[in-house]
């Protein structure tokens, strides 16, 4: 025999913590994530295949998507690459500054909150 004393957590025989009693499970409400717009700029020096290239290998764009959305960055002065959270937003656009700048092409990136 033990010496514990019972501070009714155990299975004792008054049922204290026998566990009959119903269990709910609240679940934390998850709001989705922010999206955000990359945008490309139009500029006066950068090739027009060039924009179609950047939209076909960072944005996985066919040809004649890319095609679209290009002339209407060069008719409209701004065009929607694609809508993604925040992270995946920053992170194309840093991938299009800087493969422009290695290109020597000062093609501008840009994203806004959707």
């Amino acid at each position: 025999m033990s010496d514990r004393k019972d501070n009714g957590q155990g299975n004792g025989a008054n049922g204290a913590g026998s566990g009959t009693g119903i269990v709910t499970k609240t679940r934390p409400k998850t709001k989705k994530p922010s999206l955000y717009k990359v945008l490309i700029l139009n500029d006066d020096y950068t090739p027009m295949e060039f924009v179609v290239h950047i939209l076909e290998r960072f944005f996985n764009k066919g040809r004649e998507e890319a095609v679209t959305i290009m002339l209407h960055v060069h008719r409209h002065g701004v065009g929607v690459c694609g809508v993604f959270t925040f992270e995946v937003a920053e992170t194309k656009v840093a991938q299009v500054i800087e493969f422009s700048r290695r290109h020597q092409h000062p093609l501008q990136c840009t994203m806004e909150k959707e």
